[in-house]
């Protein structure tokens, strides 16, 4: 059976356990093994003021995690708590686009719908929340699911993160759908 809920704080461990075996096994293809390494060490991971907004969900089939992700009224684009900086404002949803924030799934799972699930279940939740456009930072590994389901790049991304052996450099993409 297949569950979607709200994350809670004691979910964490679990979902950063989950966001680091994705953020490396289902990179590959994507990035070079020293860009997986290095945006799921400084980037990936919770940011809790989803999971305290409520706006952050898990999805267990059979009882075990299999995928997390959610979507946020806040500014913050992408990124885990290590990875923000200052204060994360609220977004005007008559103005700015809601965003859809760390979408991770468990390797053991891919491929099975579980992204678009989860996708579905956040474009809801910010229609409702009364947004009208969503946007989001995508990794490489993500921008083929966000095209199917009707996103567009707006503009690529590239972060310079520390690296095994100096700085490396991780392209993103700033992708845009209307709900």
């Amino acid at each position: 059976m297949t569950v979607v809920r709200h994350a809670t704080p004691a979910d964490i461990p679990a979902m950063e356990a989950l966001i680091a075996r994705s953020g490396i096994e289902l990179s590959a293809g994507f990035y070079t093994p020293e860009q997986a390494r290095a945006v799921t060490r400084h980037v990936f991971g919770v940011d809790t003021q989803l999971v305290a907004d409520q706006t952050y969900f898990v999805i267990e089939q059979d009882g075990r995690l299999a995928a997390c992700g959610g979507w946020s009224k806040r500014s913050t684009l992408f990124g885990a708590d290590r990875a923000k900086q200052g204060a994360d404002p609220l977004l005007d949803p008559a103005s700015d686009p809601a965003r859809i924030r760390a979408f991770f799934v468990e390797p053991a799972y891919a491929r099975r719908g579980l992204g678009r699930m989860l996708l579905q279940y956040c474009s809801d939740a910010a229609v409702a929340g009364g947004f009208r456009t969503l946007e989001l930072a995508a990794t490489m590994p993500g921008v083929p699911l966000y095209q199917a389901c009707g996103f567009e790049i707006v503009e690529p991304i590239e972060i310079t993160l520390p690296g095994d052996g100096g700085s490396v450099t991780v392209p993103l993409a700033r992708m845009r759908k209307t709900i």
